[in-house]
């Protein structure tokens, strides 16, 4: 039994690609689960693993350690909440808006949904949010509902103050958010996954399919789109992008939301309708700031009437954003680079072509440009995280945890202040 064996075991059952955790966090988490066995020598533990469902099961939640957070990526939960209203307010009857979490981990997501939902007005009898993951310690803990701060990481945490009761072990979701939400065990892979079809308005499913083969995202994609009714929206993380895309999803014109519809049942035109019912500002402040709100803006002065006002600084990256978010890469790069031309360096220009250029397989140039930002802006928490899964999955776990560490204790200090 070798190494090999076991990397193999894990692809064949999960779809795993080696490469995006690295052959060094295999072996580290084999190591654990060989002294917690209690097993001498490699060989039995390759036969108590091979006879053991469990015990794979358990490999696989140590090989892959979800990283999740209330409101991580707030566009997202931006567009939902939009989404939702809208399908409430243009749908026929009272339908009940159905949404779903895949994987949902520990259960920060869900319940950010459930949250961003009630906030932007949603009548709690309107929606149901399913929340579904393979690991059952991670259900076991969202089930608990009960979460320390690193969970939190939102600037202004009035969302906990109006969800969360205060405990001696943590904060604890309130019952009025825990209703919205149904938990259950599901593979993503299985034959019997939540059976049925065109089932959710919105799906997410973020931050998993980095982690498959091509061959195994192709498979959970159809399996996504199967469950996604014909209008629905399917949500996933920035460096996921170009799958959806390739497999006959357009965007939803969502800046940084990520999310695509059906290339079929996608609307005409791209331009919104001012006079559409848009639901009115979520009143929680999300856990990471917008990209846009984050770019510097123009002092105000006096222009002729004749003359045309000039761009804002802003204007070429929020162009840049929407283009990436529609998987227009190469004309995301273009309008980021024509951007710090005109204005300079800028740690947002970088981020976003980090972003860029992860979503794209060049994880090398995605390295670099998010070492860029942080040079610019050393306090740029969502490119130290986004640098920190990446080095995760290039196998450097040591290099991932000292940034995930700064950005712990910069986010304790703002909180702190």
């Amino acid at each position: 039994m070798g190494l090999a064996d076991i990397e193999n075991l894990l692809t064949v059952s999960m779809g795993l690609d080696v490469a995006s955790v690295g052959p060094m966090a295999i072996a580290r988490a084999v190591d654990e689960r060989q002294v917690a066995c209690r097993l001498g020598d490699a060989g039995a533990y390759w036969q108590h693993l091979r006879g053991s469902e469990a015990e794979l099961q358990t490999l696989i939640e140590t090989v892959v350690v979800p990283e999740t957070w209330f409101f991580r990526d707030s566009e997202a939960f931006t567009a939902l909440a939009r989404l939702v209203r809208e399908a409430c307010v243009d749908g026929q009857g009272n339908n009940l808006v159905r949404v779903l979490s895949l994987p949902c981990s520990t259960g920060e997501e869900p319940y950010s949904m459930a949250m961003a939902l009630l906030d932007a007005g949603v009548p709690a009898d309107r929606f149901r949010i399913d929340a579904v993951d393979i690991s059952t310690r991670s259900l076991a803990a969202a089930v608990r509902g009960v979460y320390g701060k690193n969970s939190f990481r939102s600037r202004d945490l009035g969302f906990r103050e109006r969800y969360f009761d205060e405990t001696p072990r943590g904060y604890g979701v309130k019952e009025t958010v825990r209703r919205q939400v149904d938990f259950q065990q599901g593979n993503l892979f299985a034959d019997d996954l939540l059976p049925g079809a065109e089932i959710y308005d919105a799906i997410f499913c973020r931050n998993v399919l980095i982690y498959f083969d091509r061959s195994r995202q192709e498979r959970a994609i159809l399996v996504l789109k199967r469950l996604l009714t014909a209008r629905g929206a399917l949500f996933v993380a920035p460096a996921e992008t170009a799958l959806p895309i390739s497999l006959g999803f357009v965007s939803t014109n969502m800046p940084l939301a990520f999310s695509f519809r059906r290339a079929a049942e996608a609307p005409t035109s791209t331009r919104p309708d001012p006079a559409h019912h848009l639901p009115p500002p979520l009143r929680h402040s999300v856990a990471t700031p917008s990209l846009v709100a984050a770019l510097p803006k123009a002092p105000p002065r006096a222009i002729p009437r004749s003359v045309a006002p000039p761009a804002k600084p802003s204007e070429g990256l929020d162009e840049a954003a929407r283009l990436a978010d529609q998987g227009h890469f190469a004309e995301a790069s273009t309008a980021c680079e024509a951007h710090m031309r005109r204005y300079g360096a800028s740690a947002t220009a970088f981020y976003l072509l980090g972003l860029v250029r992860d979503a794209t397989g060049n994880h090398t140039d995605a390295r670099a440009y998010y070492r860029k930002a942080l040079y610019l802006e050393p306090n740029h928490g969502e490119a130290q995280l986004q640098l920190a899964l990446l080095m995760e999955r290039q196998g450097d776990p040591e290099g991932a945890q000292v940034l995930r560490n700064r950005a712990r204790r910069l986010d304790d200090e703002r909180h702190s202040s």
